[in-house]
């Protein structure tokens, strides 16, 4: 089984794979983001390193869900290959920090990739506000990550509404968690996995919504 955790920059989504990993014995899968080479130029250079930066996520995520496709345990992944391309990449474009050739060639090379790629058998997207955004991201304190700009993040909670609700098509469990503390909170880490378990063993699942 595939479990994947979507959500914008600062949203909680490494923090409650490995909870999850933990609670239900699943292994966890991590986004490469320290050993990324290009993450550092690229917030100070977003033109000149985006397209790089996009390439080496997307030829990562591709390794991971092959590998996740050929294993027999359950995997809970964190951001799949689906956000990264309809969501960072394709906001880039929007914006203008990748060109059109460059997103053209980028969407190609997707495109052979989703001839591999099956979609995961539930993902949960993990919904706040920029504001919450934002208070995250400074108490991590990553130097890289404290050049983002606020229009940035509202761009990509943007194209993850529309990704999500718009063009995604499989299973998804959407969590606000603008009013929760699911790390040091034991109530609101029950409903998360509470509405996991409704959803993947429950003989009646909920409405995921």
């Amino acid at each position: 089984m595939h479990i994947a955790i979507a959500g914008n920059i600062g949203a909680g989504k490494t923090t409650l794979t490995n909870m999850l990993a933990r609670h239900y014995g699943w292994t966890p899968r991590l986004e490469k983001v320290v050993d990324n080479p290009y993450l550092s130029d690229y917030y100070k250079q977003l033109e000149r390193w985006c397209f790089n930066l996009e390439v080496f996520f997307l030829k990562e995520r591709f390794k991971d869900v092959m590998e996740i496709n050929q294993s027999s345990e359950t995997v809970i992944q964190d951001r799949s290959i689906f956000e990264g391309v309809y969501v960072f990449a394709k906001n880039n474009h929007e914006q203008g920090i990748i060109s059109d050739l460059d997103f053209d060639t980028y969407m190609e090379l997707f495109g052979l990739m989703m001839q591999q790629v099956k979609m995961p058998d539930l993902m949960i997207y993990l919904r706040a506000d920029t504001k919450h955004l934002v208070e995250n991201i400074q108490k991590r304190a990553r130097d890289y990550e404290q050049a983002i700009k606020l229009d940035y993040l509202q761009g990509l909670n943007k194209r993850y509404d529309e990704f999500v609700y718009q063009h995604y098509k499989g299973r998804v469990l959407t969590v606000n968690v603008d009013d929760m503390d699911f790390e040091h909170v034991t109530e609101d880490f029950r409903h998360i996995t509470d509405r996991i378990d409704q959803i993947l063993f429950g003989l009646f699942p909920l409405d995921e919504q």
